[in-house]
């Protein structure tokens, strides 16, 4: 009977030998990059990104000074803001949800409709648009050139050039790429600390890759595909289809926003509409809003509030304990 219990007890690794490769086969697409693609136009440079942070928290890039590019978009809120549609310079909401700017180096394109192709060109529309920030590159700079530290800073690091339009945008450019979502629970469960993440999660991320196929579009380390899809939300909002010239073909597709640091962006969608992870997964399950009347890029799936609660644990291990952005001290008049 021994020869048994040795047969059976070798089944038993090799099962576990078999499960461990595929796992982390399955874990190795998942795994962090180890640099920041900065473009050959605009190299990293640690000054230029540290001015490119001022700007960024400046209210003086907007027209009334009243708001800046972190008033939409918030470190605490993981480059979100906690409403459905933040408040812009009119004091109105404006069109659509803040999109998370985590690990923006690697958006591409940019914009919910994926209007601009470079985080340069994306900076453009905010700040100018009427309901949003409304100011124009002239005033800016005007502000920033009566301002001497500004002055200096631009001077130096920008020779021949100072203050314009593009070399604020390439410092805002330049800063925006450095925020990157730092090592969480999924990182180390990927570089193969198997106690990293609950049991629950391990459950919740073969779902995810398995049956509920999140994976198809939250693929990759920052869980997005790049690309724009519909997802069966009841929406007048025409997404890509509404961008000039428009493309009836691309109607109501949005971008997939990756999910580095998800648990702190509530609410979610481009319209800010779904107010929990557990209502964004019953959504997908249930393969979009039945009012939407046309036929969207997600098919439903089974799933029990158990296995709800799983993807929500395994959602959990993509928050980073390193969302500490301390606000820089802006230079005086």
């Amino acid at each position: 009977m021994q020869w048994r219990a040795a047969a059976a007890a070798f089944a038993a690794l090799l099962l576990w030998a078999v499960q461990s490769l595929a796992e982390t086969a399955g874990l190795d697409s998942f795994r962090r990059p180890a640099t920041i693609p900065f473009p050959a136009s605009a190299p990293y440079n640690r000054e230029i990104a540290t001015l490119g942070k001022m700007l960024f928290f400046d209210p003086r890039l907007s027209g009334g000074q009243n708001i800046s590019c972190s008033s939409c978009h918030n470190p605490s809120f993981g480059w979100e803001t906690p409403v459905p549609k933040a408040i812009g310079a009119g004091n109105a909401p404006v069109r659509r949800h803040a999109p998370t700017i985590i690990n923006a180096a690697w958006i591409t394109p940019l914009f919910w409709d994926g209007r601009a192709a470079s985080l340069e060109e994306q900076a453009i529309g905010p700040i100018t648009a009427p309901d949003e920030m409304n100011a124009t590159f002239d005033g800016i700079v005007a502000r920033l050139s009566a301002v001497s530290e500004y002055k200096t800073w631009f001077e130096r690091l920008f020779p021949d050039r100072g203050i314009s339009k593009e070399t604020i945008l390439t410092a805002l450019a330049t800063y925006q790429r450095t925020i990157v979502s730092g090592v969480a629970a999924f990182d180390r469960w990927v570089a193969g600390d198997a106690d990293a993440v609950p049991e629950a999660a391990k459950r919740g991320f073969a779902l995810f890759t398995g049956r509920a196929a999140c994976a198809a579009c939250h693929s990759g380390w920052m869980f997005t595909d790049n690309e724009l899809h519909d997802i069966g939300l009841l929406t007048s909002d025409l997404g890509r289809g509404g961008v000039a010239p428009q493309d009836p073909a691309q109607n109501f597709r949005f971008k997939t926003p990756g999910l580095r640091n998800i648990a702190l962006r509530a609410p979610y969608m481009h319209d800010g509409s779904q107010q929990s992870l557990r209502a964004v997964i019953r959504h997908y399950a249930q393969g979009g809003v039945e009012g939407a009347a046309r036929q969207a890029d997600i098919e439903g799936f089974s799933v029990t509030e158990a296995e709800i609660s799983d993807l929500i644990a395994f959602l959990d291990t993509l928050t980073d304990n390193e969302s500490n952005v301390p606000t820089p001290i802006l230079p005086a008049n």
